[in-house]
């Protein structure tokens, strides 16, 4: 984070409901983000923790001193070097902006959380919407579909009270015509009772009749010594018919 050589970075975030990072899981950074982080370009960076360069004292032509012994060089103390403070700075330099640069990365994160929400919140809606008009047409589909139903269910009852009434006048118009036919029938028997006369039904050459007997039982074997009393019998029956026809 700061380097120069990184064009993007990923960090992984995660928000609560005020808007503050708990658990981190994913986000890319911009540019224009990353050089709000940098603050300070690379060569400023390398300026401020180069020390000063050390001044050289300058010679003169004073003798030179005698080298000092080992045990004179351990009882003085060796001076601290000057680049210390600017070490000190260069740290705290460097802790301010990487205050600076969590600052950043926390205002960008809760963006993008905030984004994300809203885009969530968004995508809920258009899924409840949706399911609400599935439901609304679920519904008016059902509604259709009892309509239909009660349509079909009043055409059967129609038809039912239609099919029974032409039934009805059928057995009607069957009786009728079969009580019509029995009067006439009767009317038409009494018509005929009307017009047969009376006739005498006692029987005819019964003589002749008990004969023609007689010679058969006797002459079962020659019937033909009765064929005179037969042709006597035929002659008296048809003479009988003639006056019963007059």
């Amino acid at each position: 984070m700061g380097s120069g050589q990184s064009a993007t970075r990923k960090v992984s975030f995660g928000v609560d409901d005020e808007d503050r990072v708990r658990v981190l899981r994913g986000v890319k950074l911009s540019e224009d983000v990353l050089q709000r982080m940098r603050g300070a370009g690379p060569a400023n960076q390398t300026a401020d923790l180069k020390p000063p360069p050390p001044t050289s004292p300058k010679k003169e032509s004073s003798p030179p001193s005698p080298r000092p012994s080992p045990t004179q060089q351990q009882s003085h103390p060796r001076p601290q070097p000057s680049t210390q403070t600017a070490h000190t700075d260069a740290k705290e330099e460097l802790k301010k902006r990487y205050e600076r640069q969590q600052t950043v990365v926390q205002e960008e994160l809760t963006k993008v959380a905030r984004r994300e929400r809203e885009a969530a919140r968004t995508e809920m809606s258009k899924a409840l919407y949706r399911e609400r008009l599935q439901s609304c047409q679920e519904r008016d589909k059902a509604k259709l579909l009892a309509k239909q139903l009660e349509k079909k269910e009043a055409e059967l009852k129609a038809l039912d009270a239609f099919f029974k009434e032409q039934l009805a006048q059928l057995e009607k118009r069957n009786l009728d015509r079969y009580k019509q036919t029995e009067k006439q029938f009767h009317d038409q028997a009494t018509k005929s009772e009307a017009l047969v006369k009376a006739r005498n039904t006692e029987p005819v050459c019964i003589n002749l009749q008990s004969q023609i007997l007689n010679c058969y039982n006797e002459n079962r074997e020659q019937t033909l010594q009765c064929s005179d009393l037969a042709k006597t019998y035929m002659q008296c029956i048809d003479a009988a018919k003639k006056v019963i026809n007059h």
